[in-house]
């Protein structure tokens, strides 16, 4: 009777040598089997868990920054979100070296308990007198580190998998992630040899390519919050409202495209997806480029249309509006004056908002799972602890970079240059894949081992 791992490719599991032998095991156990579907399930739950924190928090930050320190502005927005990935950035590869030379759970624990109290903070930064954007600032950063558990669950997912399991076991858990964001990332019968050089090339141009991945999403969900408040005038309570329930929609999206990328995959191949997805993200951005003769609401333009002239006396008005305004608990809408762009640029229309949010919710996770699928066949059979905790540090680095980069462009010169210049980055980036499409291949493939 054949074993469970005798289904899948001639590929070996990614885990440890058996002690004093440098050979696989020729044949996976029954019992063997069971448990490590198990553990992986137990790693979609995790994975599942922490997309759900991450959503109930990521499109209330704005609003909630806004409201717990006055001095806080779009820019220092950008920091915050980016604190997260600093955090992740710095612990992904200290959790998956870690994970290589100690048992995997321990990392996973550590993890956990780090994003417990980090969580615990960011619910009372709003307590001390002062600096509270700052206490923000640090509790989101605390958060993201422990978010670097990512690098652990992916290496042990990608060790616990032949290559024929690879692929639908690493869509399995962007779909857990994707479910998670709605609602609140085998022994052979011959043995084979580990040794072979990894193809450095695909593997640096994976994580560039992941980086990119990264930096688009991040940059996208950052600017959503000041992007629909600016040019539809909505309140803080409505852009928290309709951005959740925009995002909880992509979700959606999302689920349905890992799901079709499962079967897409084996039939035309990882690369295409990835290709595809690229060229769709960038349609996405590029109908986000404002055009036509409307402009937005400018923030205070009520009062000025009254024609309250250029005085002290109208001065004197002017401030006591705001401060009624400010008593009563509430806030300007509209595009910022102090935004100099608001006045000369185009409002972006709702129906282009929306294609644009549709295209990005079908390239990302496309994107997404297809390029660290890709890495981990690349990387081939050994220990990936340190190479995944690398990809996800250049996903980490990629949300550090994200939100400042938008929010910065975005204050200070708009829109339109925003997203041109994200049109460039994915356009560059295209040109990338393509030159480096037929190395982008499992490494069995390339060795000779199996037939692609």
């Amino acid at each position: 009777m054949a074993s469970p791992g005798e289904d899948s490719e001639r590929e070996p599991l990614l885990g440890d040598y058996p002690s004093g032998s440098r050979e696989w095991n020729i044949i996976e156990t029954e019992e063997h089997y069971k448990s490590r579907w198990r553990s992986i399930r137990i790693l979609y739950l995790t994975m599942f868990l922490s997309s759900v924190g991450f959503s109930i928090v990521i499109m209330s930050i704005w609003p909630y920054l806004q409201k717990i320190d006055q001095t806080a502005d779009a820019s220092f927005l950008g920091w915050v979100i980016a604190s997260f990935s600093i955090g992740q950035m710095v612990a992904s590869p200290i959790f998956g070296l870690w994970s290589n030379h100690r048992p995997r759970k321990e990392p996973l624990v550590i993890s956990i308990f780090i994003s417990v109290a980090a969580n615990c903070l960011y619910a009372y930064v709003h307590v001390p007198a002062s600096h509270n954007k700052y206490y923000m600032l640090a509790a989101r950063g605390l958060v993201g580190f422990g978010a670097g558990n990512v690098a652990v669950v992916r290496s042990y997912i990608a060790g616990a998998t032949s290559l024929q399991e690879r692929t639908s076991s690493m869509a399995n858990t962007s779909t857990c992630q994707a479910l998670g964001f709605i609602l609140g990332p085998a022994r052979i019968d011959e043995v084979q040899d580990s040794q072979g050089n990894i193809d450095q090339v695909a593997v640096v141009a994976t994580n560039v390519l992941f980086f990119v991945i990264l930096f688009i999403f991040a940059l996208f969900e950052t600017i959503l919050a000041p992007l629909t408040m600016d040019m539809y005038a909505w309140t803080q309570e409505q852009a928290v409202l309709y951005n959740g329930i925009i995002l909880a929609a992509l979700g959606v999206e999302a689920v349905v495209i890992f799901m079709g990328v499962k079967l897409l995959s084996k039939k035309i191949g990882e690369r295409a997806i990835l290709l595809g997805g690229l060229i769709v993200v960038w349609v996405g951005f590029f109908i986000l480029l404002p055009w036509g003769s409307q402009f937005p609401k400018i923030q205070w333009e009520d009062l000025h249309n009254n024609s309250i002239p250029d005085t002290t006396f109208g001065e004197i008005m002017i401030g006591f509006w705001k401060s009624a305004r400010e008593y009563h608990n509430e806030r300007p809408v509209g595009c910022p004056i102090e935004q100099a762009w608001c006045l000369y640029t185009p409002v972006i229309h709702l129906a282009q908002f929306f294609t644009s949010a549709v295209l990005v919710g079908i390239g990302y996770p496309a994107c997404n799972v297809m390029s660290y699928t890709l890495y981990s066949k690349i990387l081939g059979p050994k220990p990936q602890g340190v190479y995944m905790g690398w990809l996800t540090a250049s996903g980490s680095g990629a949300r550090i970079l994200g939100p400042v980069f938008i929010s910065h462009v975005y204050t200070y010169l708009g829109p339109r240059w925003a997203f041109s210049l994200v049109c460039v980055i994915v356009l560059l980036t295209i040109t990338l894949l393509g030159a480096v499409y037929k190395r982008l291949i499992a490494f069995s493939v390339r060795c000779g081992r199996i037939q692609e």
